[in-house]
């Protein structure tokens, strides 16, 4: 609880993964990649109840592991185009018969395995304390963004300086940690909103998993800084 607020934290995994077969339970530096979710979320005091919510059995007996409650899925409610917003309000359904209410909800995709406890704070303190109706995680950028139209480039700032240090930063979103008042995600039925909070996240914590070739970098990745760590 933070600030007289209850804290629901949802791990949304499904079973089906086109990009990376089974990507939620294959090993990243040793341990399934839902365990970094689950780990760093497991040292936020503030989230009263942390679950999976999931329709596939093995992500759910990993996941029973870690000591967090799994709310199984429904089928029809888990195929490619069914949305996170689905999945939170089912378990905010399965949760609600049981007696249990929630002021804020946190999404923790376990495809970001490099976010940090004290990201997951502060998605807290930001959704509670301030006044939008919903947080999203954001990362900084420099990089010269457009759009492409009948072969040109149309960039979303004109007349920006060319060197990449001269221009302001932008922002784009990033998929670390939602965080989202459970009256107004059950009244909208989305985490979209026009009042919608930023945090910025710190660049080492970015990451989204969803090819091969992220496996490998995070695993190249992890593997330096558990070096550097060690020296």
């Amino acid at each position: 609880m933070y600030r007289g607020a209850r804290i629901l934290g949802v791990i949304p995994a499904r079973g089906g993964s086109k990009g990376v077969p089974r990507k939620n339970i294959r090993a990243l530096a040793g341990e399934p990649l839902i365990g970094h979710s689950l780990r760093s979320a497991g040292q936020v005091a503030e989230i009263d109840l942390l679950v999976v919510s999931t329709d596939d059995a093995e992500i759910g007996e990993v996941s029973r592991k870690y000591g967090v409650r799994v709310i199984d899925r429904p089928t029809e409610l888990a195929a490619d185009n069914s949305s996170t917003e689905v999945a939170l309000l089912h378990a905010l359904d399965v949760l609600e018969i049981e007696g249990q209410q929630f002021d804020v909800i946190l999404v923790l995709e376990p495809t970001s395995p490099l976010r940090s406890a004290r990201t997951i704070l502060n998605a807290i303190v930001a959704c509670v304390e301030g006044s939008a109706s919903s947080v999203l995680a954001v990362r900084e950028t420099r990089e010269n963004i457009g759009f492409v139209k009948e072969g040109l480039f149309h960039p979303a700032v004109p007349g920006a300086p060319r060197r990449r240090q001269d221009r302001n930063p932008m922002y784009v979103e990033s998929s670390t940690v939602y965080a989202c008042r459970v009256e107004y995600l059950r009244r909208t039925g989305t985490l979209v909103a026009e009042n919608w909070g930023a945090l910025v996240v710190p660049e080492e914590e970015v990451a989204d998993i969803n090819t091969e070739e992220d496996f490998w970098w995070l695993e190249f990745l992890m593997e330096k800084r558990r070096r550097k760590n060690n020296d």
